[in-house]
């Protein structure tokens, strides 16, 4: 006898032996045991998940003389006449080479002719959805009343093809993708009857390979039988799979998540002088980044992924990874792999893709830039950590930072104040002076010194301008400066941006009309660094108001039309 493939071989003879199809599995089995048989039926679902092998089941079924829980005993007479091969009661049609008009007029003829052994004539017509418009229209009719002992069962993978009023003369079942675990069981079963050794990663990566699909799964493992001569590996798996090595896929992870550019161009190239092709390479990459996310996200991630040990501990290691980096670089190779169906060269568009996720500072992508926020972040987290533990007394071990390349060292310098002033240049208001023109008060992080934050400058008394000098629109500027150079009052530096401040005698006014921005700024934590600051620039009378931002300048006009009476006033 002729070899028969594994999917073959093990396709289900009865409805108990499907695999995860149980709401389908239920209407039918109740149907055969009460004798209700429909005239037209619509299995649908993506390919492998039982379609196929459920209408010959059923069909087989319902002309059965004895069925045993809904499926045929194969025992009886009709069963033995239907499994020989000339028997015409059960006829299989596949639409997508007999999709004429020519064809479904010929079957609508041959439907009026009764069934020879059984009780049924059913016609099983795959792919259903490519007929065409005619051929359609010439199967109408007899679909809707078709001789009573006519049954037809129409399978497809594409439903939405196929005309609605096709579907409303069907009974319609839609076909579920099986679950991971159900495959891992399918596996075992056939490997346990075939008498092959395995590994319970080689099964679970065999059934993730499948993707829910039976027939895939079955045929991955009809390969691996065939390759590996002892014991089922896991490496075998990824051999016939035709991935790329485990282990140097993770190095090339890690250096998208540590920013190396250069060291990931160079495992790329190393992938691909091993006969790898970029399409390959990229869904090993995202394959790769998706474990990365489940262990970051999932506590039963070990279970999840069923992978050995050692792999499993790398992809944990890498999932401390930020969250923003992460999402974005595995939206950088989604966008990567659909790219290479139209690219000429395949290649390029993944070494593209790799410098675009390791090179933030070089993309204006939204996404990019909160990437070096949140590594502006970490370095100000670090900063913060060494500064408390100088004054506490405590010895403070920065961790290792990560490998960076040429322009990206910028982002790691051990010049924060640099990169702040470049941050902050672009904000409105008064710009600080440069640094070599200003006096800073020089910050070491000595325990013996008692820093308490290496942003922090506390106002001088050299900087205080004398009363006389002082105006609304200078206090107001040396406010925002002075709020602009600790981290600590970002927030409220943008509150302050929209005050406005006239002088009213020996006192200053800031004014709001945004009744929001006066309740933060009249808090009793902001207004105490509201104080202090304004103190620190030589102002101690002053007042917040709820109010227009012109109400300084009106009374300023009302006051000089009560000196001046006879004159008329106008403002501009």
């Amino acid at each position: 006898m002729a070899y028969l493939a594994f999917y073959r071989m093990f396709r289900p003879d009865a409805l108990d032996k499907v695999v995860r199809q149980e709401h389908i599995v239920k209407i039918l089995t109740n149907q055969i045991n009460s004798g209700k048989i429909g005239h037209a039926y619509l299995f649908c679902g993506p390919r492998g998940t039982g379609k196929t092998s459920v209408a010959k089941i059923f069909a087989r079924a319902i002309n059965c003389e004895h069925p045993v829980n809904g499926s045929p005993c194969g025992k009886c007479a009709t069963c033995r006449a239907l499994a020989e091969g000339g028997n015409l009661d059960i006829s299989e049609i596949d639409a997508a080479s007999n999709n004429g008009v020519d064809e479904m007029r010929d079957l609508r003829e041959k439907v009026q002719y009764p069934p020879v052994a059984g009780r049924y004539k059913v016609y099983i017509i795959d792919e259903v959805h490519m007929l065409t418009q005619s051929a359609f229209n010439a199967v109408l009719k007899t679909l809707e009343e078709p001789p009573a002992h006519a049954v037809f069962i129409l399978a497809t993978t594409e439903p939405q093809k196929t005309p609605a009023t096709i579907l409303s003369r069907c009974m319609r079942f839609d076909f579920k993708l099986i679950p991971q675990r159900d495959l891992e069981g399918l596996l075992k079963t056939v490997f346990a009857k075939v008498g092959k050794e395995y590994e319970e990663e080689a099964v679970a990566a065999i059934a993730r390979a499948g993707a829910g699909s039976a027939r895939d799964a079955l045929s991955i493992a009809d390969m691996c039988v065939s390759y590996s001569a002892g014991k089922l590996t896991y490496a075998d798996v990824n051999a016939v799979l035709g991935s790329a090595d485990f282990y140097k896929i993770a190095e090339v992870a890690g250096m998208l998540l540590s920013d190396d550019a250069g060291g990931a161009l160079a495992c790329a190239e190393a992938v691909f002088s091993g006969g790898k092709s970029a399409g390959v390479f990229v869904r090993d990459i995202l394959r790769f980044l998706n474990d990365v996310s489940v262990a970051k996200m999932c506590k039963n991630a070990r279970e999840i992924l069923n992978l050995p040990a050692d792999m499993f501990d790398k992809i944990l290691g890498l999932s401390s990874a930020d969250g923003h980096k992460l999402l974005r670089a595995t939206e950088i190779f989604v966008r990567a792999e659909a790219d290479m169906r139209y690219a000429a060269d395949a290649r390029v568009v993944l070494e593209t893709a790799i410098l675009r996720c390791t090179l933030p500072q070089a993309d204006y992508n939204p996404d990019a830039l909160l990437a070096r926020v949140s590594a502006l972040e970490e370095r100000v987290k670090e900063l913060s950590a060494s500064a408390a533990a100088a004054s506490s007394g405590a010895t403070y071990v920065a961790p290792a930072p990560p490998r960076v390349q040429g322009a990206q060292a910028d982002m790691f310098s051990e010049k924060p104040r640099a990169a702040a002033t470049a941050f902050y240049a672009d904000l409105p208001g008064e710009q600080p002076a440069a640094p070599e023109k200003r006096e800073r008060k020089k910050t070491a992080l000595q325990p013996d010194e008692g820093t308490k934050d290496v942003f922090a400058e506390q106002p001088r008394p050299a900087q205080t301008a004398p009363s006389g000098s002082l105006t609304g629109k200078s206090v107001h500027a040396a406010l925002l400066r002075a709020l602009r150079t600790t981290h600590k009052n970002a927030v409220l530096f943008t509150l302050c941006a929209d005050l406005t401040c006239v002088q009213e005698g020996a006192k200053f006014v800031f004014s709001t009309e945004n009744e929001t921005v006066y309740r933060a700024i009249t808090r009793q934590d902001n207004s105490a660094v509201f104080a202090e600051v304004l103190s620190g620039a030589g102002v101690t009378h002053f007042e917040v108001r709820l109010g227009k931002k012109q109400d300084g300048l009106k009374k300023a006009v009302e006051v000089l039309k009560s000196n001046f009476s006879g004159t008329d006033v106008e403002i501009k």
